[in-house]
């Protein structure tokens, strides 16, 4: 059965959208980095079916990078989502003020 490539992009047009308006609503730091990786699963979708579409590898080549990067972000940002939430013993985004001058 085949999929026309606009469905494929008009989901990922719709979970990128629904990242972002949690990116924008959420005040809590999990909730927010959640979003950020909808946002890139979102654009590893489309990479995939515009690979899929063209016959070409060069779009999954890109989803393996952006996964690497994904991962090195998961691991630093969980990092610091600990260090706030030991500092300031709250997740919210308002009270974490603990990089200002």
């Amino acid at each position: 059965m085949y999929v026309h490539l606009s469905w494929y992009l008009a989901l990922s047009a719709i979970l990128f959208t629904v990242g972002v308006v949690g990116v924008i609503i959420k005040r809590n730091i999990i909730s927010m980095f959640m979003c950020i990786e909808l946002m890139l699963n979102a654009v590893n979708l489309t990479f995939v079916a515009f690979s899929s579409s063209f016959r070409d590898v060069t779009g999954q080549l890109f989803v393996f990078i952006v996964m690497t990067v994904a991962a090195a972000e998961a691991a630093v940002g969980l990092g610091i989502i600990i260090a706030i939430f030991r500092n300031r013993e709250s997740l919210d985004v308002d009270e974490a003020n603990i990089l200002r001058l």
